[in-house]
């Protein structure tokens, strides 16, 4: 039953926030989901335009390109909202959004959104403010990606994944992510990836597990994040 879930939804800031009425509206109409490790969510010219919260697991966000490779955003945790772009413009999914694991999500279909929505349009601003801070972290995905060296690019990625994607999902001082995934975020081989999470393990700044990166001391990756000299 997706009302088993409320308490955790409520923890995260968006949701929490929301009027009470808009809140118990959601919950009505959720649908809980269960995909399989590669299952998609949605594909890239999708139609549709639901809302979901991921409750376990991992979502990978990515896009292909002309030339069929794979390029990682994000990887989700839960709690993490996403979905909300296309609620908006109506427009087709504008990337992949695959399980990293076997997840669990709920589901917010289009057509309760829609109606709600028809019927309560000042509704229209509390899901305004779920886009807004995506785009903000868009903003910083950029930024840090604009980063002079290798070294900043990575440091950047870590310290925002471990701040929950500036909201999107709970922060973590242990990050679930490969060094393939982390190495396609920040748009960088495997081997530099490699070598550059060694440095900073060698510099107890980090601890490199598989499949994990724990950060130990978030000033001084902070500080690579400004500069390559730590």
């Amino acid at each position: 039953m997706p009302t088993r879930y409320r308490k955790q939804i409520e923890s995260t800031p968006w949701f929490s926030a929301l009027p009470i009425q808009l809140q118990d509206a959601l919950f009505a109409c959720a649908v809980v989901l269960k995909l399989d490790k590669g299952a998609a969510l949605y594909r890239c010219g999708d139609r549709s335009c639901s809302l979901y919260a991921l409750l376990d697991g991992t979502l990978e966000v990515g896009m292909v390109d002309v030339d069929g490779r794979v390029t990682l955003l994000a990887v989700l945790r839960p709690t993490a909202w996403i979905g909300e772009v296309s609620l908006f413009d109506q427009l087709p999914r504008a990337q992949d959004v695959i399980a990293g694991s076997a997840a669990v999500i709920l589901q917010f279909p289009e057509t309760a959104l829609r109606s709600l929505l028809k019927d309560a349009p000042h509704y229209w601003h509390d899901f305004a403010l779920l886009m807004a801070q995506r785009l903000r972290v868009s903003y910083k995905n950029t930024e840090a990606l604009s980063a002079p060296s290798a070294a900043q690019r990575l440091a950047g990625r870590l310290l925002m994944m471990a701040d929950g994607n500036g909201g999107l999902n709970d922060r973590q001082s242990t990050i679930l992510v490969s060094q393939n995934s982390v190495a396609s975020m920040v748009s960088l081989s495997r081997q530099t990836t490699n070598q550059l999470l060694k440095d900073l393990e060698r510099q107890q700044i980090v601890r490199l597990e598989f499949g994990k990166v724990t950060i130990l001391d978030v000033a001084r990756l902070q500080a690579v994040a400004r500069t390559t000299a730590v």
